[in-house]
């Protein structure tokens, strides 16, 4: 095409078509470039039970969705009697999905520990046993990193009276808990009674 180009500029040649079409392929595009979807990204907090969990979670913009769960036991595709017997060695969590572009993971972790009472062990208010223990379940080395600097920077700052017992653990498996359990507050139109901490407005 550039030698079409050059022979035309030189006077060698002088055909109308060429001529159209160079005019063609010069003019701007006037189609829409195509939008990139944004690259979105999995958390997993437990936090006590996964009602109030879910339903402060699912509140934060940028948060596409945030399902209640089962992760870190020892068998597979767990029911929820299963993890109420402390056999099973699973955690009540919630499976985020968030779109980084809105809302950083290191905000999400922060929040976490806001939310509830860190320093408890196996239970989270009146809430007694191993499946409420408050864990960090990281998708990433860039997760853990995150989520340990911000343990260790509330830990520097005496932040809690007690230590801090989360435990941050690669993420394994996630179940999602039975269909009852989803949206728990939201299709009932009542609050969580562990979680208090307003994020932001109702959406």
């Amino acid at each position: 095409m550039n030698k079409l180009l050059n022979l035309l500029k030189s006077g060698l040649i002088a055909c109308a078509p060429c001529v159209l079409l160079l005019a063609a392929e010069s003019k701007p595009s006037t189609e829409k470039t195509m939008t990139t979807p944004p690259k979105l990204e999995k958390a997993t907090f437990g936090a006590g039970c996964f009602w109030g969990v879910e339903y402060q979670y699912a509140k934060i913009p940028g948060v596409l969705s945030a399902v209640s769960g089962y992760a870190g036991g020892k068998i597979e595709n767990p029911t929820y009697e299963d993890v109420c017997s402390h056999t099973s060695g699973h955690a009540e969590v919630i499976e985020v999905t968030f779109d980084p572009a809105k809302v950083t993971y290191r905000t999400l972790v922060e929040y976490f520990f806001k939310m509830h009472d860190p320093t408890q062990v196996n239970r989270q208010g009146p809430d007694i046993g191993d499946q409420y223990r408050s864990v960090i379940f990281t998708h990433s080395p860039e997760q853990k990193k995150i989520a340990d600097d911000v343990k260790i920077g509330l830990t520097l700052a005496k932040a809690f009276s007690r230590p801090i017992a989360t435990q941050i653990e690669t993420a394994p498996k996630f179940w999602p808990a039975e269909e009852y359990h989803q949206k728990h507050y939201q299709l009932r139109g009542t609050k969580p009674y562990c979680h208090l901490v307003p994020f932001a407005e109702e959406k």
